[in-house]
């Protein structure tokens, strides 16, 4: 069995995002390996609850490394920037522990996988004499700025330095291109960021989209609701630029139709009375079902009971949400961008390409309409999911995943 450390600074069970993927890279490679994990704290009590329960758990080594609570805080709100300097010093930390991990136990291959984003690869590329891997590695390298014509001077003012600094970093960073020349290999998150890393530092990624798919008994095909008159679109997000709310209110209201009605997950009331009062200005509020932040649970009956969910977000990495929409049978109108645009095929759902805000409405108004009047067409998507499901589980990632540690330690 191939003993790998892995350096995953988010992780934690029964959580979305960057906790959720690193727990589930985990448990499922822990199946196939013996695995030495280095986390920050946050979780622990999590952790080491829910450890005991699993099979494999006892393949599963968990070193912590916590950080000061203001640090979590700086996490948790992205786009504080001051986060990464506190974050390099946790990779700075990290070193050492792994350093003491590896005098203490055989490893195989060291494997930085979260976060995701490539601005701090960590450290674990210094180490001699033992493979080194990186990723999934998020590295979009700009935001389509044809969807600013409704955002605010600061909003643009962010995402134009925001893109001049990725550029800046993804190009002549050292620490990123000394972890990719170190790297055994590279696993890009989605289609656009191998296409970044391709073009900044001639490598071929692998891709690998960080997230996976659920393939539990939740993904039941309900017939019954492609006969229902109303057509049930559903949207989840937070209420932030990039996940283009706006986008989505509108392109309902483009199509003026009793029988479609949105339901909008996620924001905070505050921003939720904000967008109510956009679509009551225009005397069509019956077209919008707002739910607020629910439970997971609630987020799956939702999908289980939905005809389409329409996920408009421009700048993303694999968005789990997704994920859990092929997971519930769920079929899919989005852009074919980000890691979106691999998991959804034409066997799931339709994708359009990016362009601007205006033809964006009037391209997902056309689909929504074509749904609508060909509810056979959704049917086949919903059945698809199955498939697909399969295709993007955890346990094809883990398995895929393994088949390259094997390589590395075949040809080391």
């Amino acid at each position: 069995m191939l003993s790998i450390l892995i350096n995953a600074y988010a992780c934690a069970p029964n959580m979305g995002s960057e906790p959720g993927m690193a727990w589930n890279w985990c448990i499922h490679l822990a199946q196939h390996c013996e695995l030495h994990i280095i986390t920050e704290g946050e979780f622990r009590s999590q952790i080491e609850a829910t450890l005991p329960a699993l099979p494999q758990g006892k393949n599963m080594h968990f070193y912590y490394n916590p950080v000061p609570e203001k640090v979590r805080k700086m996490c948790w709100n992205q786009g504080d920037w001051r986060f990464y300097k506190y974050y390099k010093d946790w990779q700075i930390k990290t070193y050492q522990v792994a350093l003491e991990i590896i005098r203490e136990n055989h490893i195989d291959i060291l494997h930085q996988l979260n976060m995701i984003g490539f601005r701090e690869p960590g450290f674990l590329w210094k180490i001699e004499h033992i493979p080194f891997i990186w990723g999934p590695i998020n590295a979009k390298e700009s935001i389509p700025f044809g969807y600013f014509d409704a955002a605010s001077f600061r909003y643009k003012l962010f995402f134009y330095l925001k893109t001049f600094i990725n550029r800046l970093q993804l190009k002549h960073s050292n620490s990123v291109k000394s972890a990719l020349s170190k790297a055994s290999f590279v696993i890009a998150a989605s289609t656009d960021s191998a296409v970044s890393l391709s073009k900044y530092h001639n490598i071929i990624p692998i891709i690998i989209n960080e997230s996976g798919c659920s393939t539990d008994s939740r993904n039941l095909l309900q017939t019954n609701k492609s006969d229902n008159s109303i057509f049930e679109l559903l949207w989840v997000g937070r209420f932030i630029f990039t996940k283009q709310l706006k986008l989505a209110l509108d392109t309902i209201m483009h199509l003026k139709s009793k029988n479609i009605r949105l339901h909008i997950v996620g924001g905070n009331k505050q921003d939720e009375i904000k967008w109510k009062s956009y679509v009551e200005a225009y005397s069509i509020q019956e077209n919008f079902v707002w739910h607020g932040k629910i439970t997971q649970d609630e987020v799956q009956h939702l999908m289980r009971n939905a005809h389409l969910f329409f996920f408009t977000s421009i700048f993303e990495g694999t968005p789990h949400v997704v994920l859990e929409a092929i997971s519930n049978a769920l079929p899919i109108l989005c852009f074919n961008t980000c890691g979106q645009g691999d998991c959804v095929n034409e066997k799931v759902g339709i994708k359009i390409e990016l362009s601007n805000s205006h033809q964006s409405i009037i391209e997902f108004a056309e689909k929504i309409r074509f749904l609508e009047t060909n509810r056979m067409v959704l049917k086949a998507f919903s059945a698809n999911c199955k498939i697909r499901q399969e295709e993007l589980s955890w346990d094809v990632k883990a398995t895929t995943m393994l088949s390259h540690y094997e390589a590395i330690v075949e040809n080391t």
